[in-house]
């Protein structure tokens, strides 16, 4: 018998649940079966308690305590159910930037990037702040920049980690109106761009609309 893993050429992005369940104490939270490809959003809403943030921390491999989950979770074709969560290539992307005040827009973005020489990462650097409309602020302090502006350092920290696939935690749900439509199509264009599957959780039905993918409601 096949294995799903074989199922799924790893040339292919993409990120599938299999069969999960996952139980708070005794009770069914929820259930789900999809298959995620990459440059596709799937946006997953509900209310509170419904248990988005517990899907995202299931997927993270950090369920809490409390919680009981059954199925498995596959990323490009490998089985990751069990590895650990830093392990795991799947980057996060909140509704708050979180970035490090000590450090500048450089050194931010390049604590989460692989290792290697330090100009070439240096370069990658500077031409990914060029294609966000941050040219030359590698050595800007993060703390002097706008709300925009630290969502663009927050995505780029993202990217250059160099994930497999990535996950949005209601990541506009703090920005203006304005702001929020162009912080949202640089994001959704960029997942696009490096063909990551992705997966959102949002409150906002404008923002499931963007996305133009499929929308589950728990």
């Amino acid at each position: 018998m096949q294995t799903r893993s074989t199922l799924i050429s790893e040339d292919v992005p993409s990120l599938s649940i299999d069969g999960l369940t996952i139980y708070r104490q005794q009770q069914l939270l929820l259930s789900l079966n999809e298959t995620i490809k990459g440059g596709e959003i799937l946006t997953i809403m509900g209310p509170s308690g419904s248990g988005k943030s517990t899907l995202l921390n299931w997927l993270t491999g950090m369920l809490p305590k409390g919680f009981r989950a059954t199925g498995k979770l596959y990323l490009n074709g490998q089985h990751i159910t069990d590895t650990a969560s830093h392990l795991r290539r799947i980057g996060l992307l909140y509704q708050d930037p979180l970035l490090f005040p000590h450090l500048t827009v450089a050194g931010n973005i390049s604590f989460a990037m692989p290792k290697g020489p330090k100009a070439q990462r240096q370069t990658a650097i500077s031409q990914a702040l060029t294609q966000v409309g941050l040219s030359g602020l590698e050595q800007r302090s993060v703390q002097s920049l706008s709300g925009g502006q630290q969502a663009r350092v927050a995505l780029l920290r993202v990217l250059l980690s160099q994930p497999r696939a990535i996950l949005l935690d209601e990541p506009f749900s703090k920005l203006d109106s304005q702001l929020r439509q162009e912080i949202r199509q640089l994001v959704f264009d960029q997942i696009r761009q490096h063909q990551l599957p992705a997966i959102m959780v949002t409150h906002d039905q404008t923002d499931a609309d963007a996305a133009q993918g499929k929308v589950i409601s728990l």
